[in-house]
């Protein structure tokens, strides 16, 4: 192993106790290559996003392979984690280092848009499987999918179509965007103005700013000089919280113009706290407590971990848990009859209700606007939400046909 792997990565072996995991390896069938399923979580777990997913999507993760038994086909399934710092050429050795040493069959998480695009690129090229959770560009079942790329959680395009267009329709119809300056921020900046255009609405200017800035000022100051009726916060994590604080220390919205979290979750939300991030309007794609489901999955995660889960770690334990039901119907874990077995099942659990596969590999399921609560209206700890809409899956994401992805032209 790498000093780069041995630095970041940890595995932990999920069947009971080394005596039986070795035992089911022994007993493991030939159509699981080297009697093991191993399944590689691939995240930003100290910088900007760690909150955002981090070691909650591990967390999550081991949840569905215990829900699922522990072992698949007679073979006993593995997780592996590391740290990608939020840095491709990190992410990709990494990956490297899993398929070629560490026999690896698929990296699920990958939070950081520029991570998942070159993880995905290098999957490809190994054969693997990727199912993407924490990132959002749109290209990754678009003009960048591949045959073994899958995408789960949201993408810009949803957050476009669901926070975008509240607000143009309630009367934001001048936006200002702050970007984080990589494919992510630029992607989800492209999706909500051509949303907000299309909408009859106009775009006055945008500033990009780097990943884990300090200091947002001089980007807030062009937005409030533009006077635009929405700021536009095409950023995430620990960036849309700083972004936020240091706004209400300009008096931007005090001053009329309205804050638009375009990726904002719970972790962020509780980060902040109720008195400064009330009012916020957002898109989910979970909120564990919107109903009896969602609540079921919360309470045991909570009682594992210490806090709720967000969108992003939800969606890994429902990612973890499509692909082994795909490997057990598949009869094999060999990626070419997995990713087959992957669009063709359908996806019913807590979090992708009714969802479905697509020919590009994106998972179409139902989305949610919620508004942050203020202090006076929340009843207790975590609860932030007020939903305010359902957007059904068809509308949230694009068609295969639409996406641009080459595999289904």
């Amino acid at each position: 192993m790498t000093n780069l792997a041995r630095a970041f990565a940890r595995t932990t072996a999920l069947a009971a106790g080394l005596g039986l995991a070795l035992a089911a390896q022994a007993q493991a069938p030939a159509a699981i290559s080297d009697g093991v399923v191993r399944i590689g979580i691939l995240n930003d777990q100290s910088g900007v996003y760690a909150d955002f997913g981090g070691r909650g999507s591990i967390e999550a993760a081991k949840l569905a392979v215990e829900d699922f038994g522990g072992t698949v086909l007679g073979a006993p399934i593995q997780l592996v984690d590391a740290d990608h710092q939020n840095k491709a050429d990190i992410a990709s050795n990494i990956a490297r280092q899993w398929y070629d040493t560490d026999k690896v069959d698929m990296i699920t998480e990958l939070t950081t848009s520029s991570v998942a695009l070159a993880v995905q690129g290098l999957s490809r090229e190994k054969k693997k499987i990727t199912i993407v959770d924490g990132a959002a560009t749109t290209d990754l079942t678009g003009k960048q999918c591949t045959p073994y790329g899958f995408h789960w959680a949201y993408d810009t395009h949803a957050l476009a179509v669901g926070t975008g267009g509240s607000l143009v329709e309630t009367g934001g119809d001048t936006w200002f965007f702050l970007t984080a300056d990589y494919a992510f921020g630029q992607a989800l900046q492209a999706d909500t103005s051509k949303y907000v255009t299309d909408k009859g609405g106009k775009v006055l200017g945008a500033v990009r700013h780097p990943l884990s800035a300090q200091d947002f000022s001089s980007f807030l100051l062009q937005a409030q000089g533009s006077g635009a009726k929405i700021v536009g916060l095409a950023n995430a994590g620990l960036d849309t919280s700083n972004s936020i604080k240091q706004a209400a220390e300009f008096g931007i919205v005090q001053g009329g113009q309205r804050l638009a979290a375009l990726l904002f979750t719970l972790a962020e939300v509780h980060g902040l706290g109720l008195k400064t991030a009330q009012g916020i309007v957002l898109t989910e794609g979970y909120y564990w407590d919107l109903d009896d489901q969602a609540r079921g999955f919360a309470k045991r995660y909570m009682a594992r971990f210490g806090r709720m889960p967000s969108m992003i770690q939800a969606g890994t334990y429902s990612s973890v848990l499509h692909y082994l039901k795909a490997v057990k119907a598949a009869g094999t874990d060999a990626t070419e009859a997995v990713a087959a077995k992957m669009r063709e099942l359908p996806v019913d659990d807590f979090f992708g209700r009714g969802g479905k596969v697509q020919a590009n590999g994106r998972m179409v399921h139902d989305m949610y606007l919620f508004q942050v609560k203020s202090p006076d209206e929340s009843k207790g700890p975590w609860d932030y939400y007020k939903h305010l809409a359902t957007i059904p899956g068809d509308k949230a994401f694009l068609s295969a046909k639409a996406s641009g992805c080459p595999l289904t032209q």
